[in-house]
């Protein structure tokens, strides 16, 4: 293959990349994911900072763990979430803090960085 030749991702890869971001283009699992990003946290915990229904983000999260980017541990009676998909967090966290900086300094995203 020449240097300068471009191959293509497979379908399968795109298919699922399309997947992902699919997840993702919900406001909620995307905050979800941001915070879990800067911590582990019980479901609790996440519907309190990110302002959902504990209904609501029990189903965020069972989404985002069948997808493999969240998993969950128990700790007791309590289940702990947390990051499965270190890439992933790196691709938030440079989308949403670019997009923080271009708002300016008055609107970034709090516990922004890597």
């Amino acid at each position: 293959m020449a240097a300068n030749e471009r191959v293509d991702p497979s379908a399968d890869v795109l298919d699922q990349a399309a997947a992902v971001f699919g997840l993702l283009s919900s406001p909620s699992r995307l905050h979800i994911v941001w915070a879990l990003a800067q911590g582990e946290c019980d479901v609790s915990g996440l519907a309190e900072r990110v302002g959902g229904a504990l209904p609501a983000v029990s189903q965020h999260l069972a989404k985002l763990k069948l997808a493999g980017l969240v998993r969950s541990r128990r700790e007791g009676r309590r289940v702990v979430y947390l990051i499965d998909d270190q890439d992933i967090v790196t691709t938030v966290q440079g989308l949403v803090g670019r997009l923080a900086e271009r708002r300016g300094p008055g609107e970034r995203a709090r516990g922004l960085g890597a």
